[in-house]
């Protein structure tokens, strides 16, 4: 991707957790790029097709800064972990809102480590709790190990969260878990994990897998309602109340940004 940040949006978004984004929603910048290959991505796009416009760390820190003009009760930096020495340089003087830290969660400690005193908030994906589901549908057999070394990281800076007066969250960990079709037992499983090893921590349980053309079973439906209901019941027999469980109805596009350069200037 090269060292200079490539950006594919920079807008409002809306339906991140209420926490993050409030009423008013979070700045989503949009980073071009990403470690994992997960066959069922849903920002394709940028993930694998790398659009997106080049811009150097002044750019990136004007197209935030606009964001919190026109509102944004947080910034989100989503899968910018392949731009580090920019983000650095972009936030070397801290903005008015909290920084979220938007990942999939397959990062170094020592990349974690780095953004202390940057990211206010992490939002890390724990996608799998099993090394086959892992190799299987992200090409990455070692991400459970990985993802949990830097979750642990994350904790180790932001032990606790903390919300200010809009209720919205400037301080901690809020981790995410996408259940797949077909999956509720391994779902189950990192649940288990999740409630555990990482004390503090908030939870945020999705249900928004949509499947896009040409996937393999069982990735190739959506989630079933007796799939889900399983894991969100597991989810309270475990005492992960604090945080948030969307909807099954969330299944839909309209979680799919459009792709177009919006909020990133030339």
């Amino acid at each position: 991707m090269g060292t200079r940040p490539a950006l594919a949006r920079a807008a409002p978004h809306l339906h991140e957790e209420p926490c993050i984004g409030g009423e008013r929603g979070t700045g989503a910048l949009f980073f071009s790029g990403c470690p994992l290959h997960c066959a069922y991505c849903q920002n394709h796009a940028i993930a694998e097709g790398r659009f997106g416009r080049t811009v150097d760390a002044r750019g990136l820190r004007r197209a935030a800064d606009a964001l919190v003009a026109q509102g944004a009760r947080s910034l989100s930096l989503i899968t910018a972990g392949h731009f580090l020495p920019a983000i650095r340089e972009a936030f070397d003087s801290p903005p008015p809102v909290p920084v979220v830290w938007n990942t999939g969660g397959y990062e170094t400690v020592e990349a974690i480590r780095s953004l202390q005193g940057i990211a206010g908030v992490y939002l890390p994906d724990y996608k799998y709790d099993d090394e086959a589901g892992a190799a299987t549908y992200s090409n990455a057999p070692d991400y459970p190990a990985v993802a949990r070394r830097a979750i642990r990281e994350m904790l180790r800076q932001r032990p606790a969260v903390r919300l200010n007066g809009e209720g919205i969250m400037e301080s901690g960990v809020m981790i995410r878990h996408l259940v797949l079709p077909g999956r509720a037992a391994q779902s189950m499983a990192a649940l288990d994990r999740i409630a555990g090893e990482f004390g503090g921590a908030w939870l945020s349980l999705m249900a928004q897998y949509t499947p896009t053309g040409g996937l393999p079973k069982p990735l190739d439906r959506r989630v079933t309602r007796r799939e889900y209901g399983r894991v969100v019941d597991h989810l309270f027999k475990l005492g992960l109340t604090e945080g948030y469980v969307q909807e099954l109805s969330s299944a839909s596009e309209a979680y799919r940004p459009a792709f177009d350069l919006t909020g990133v200037g030339d």
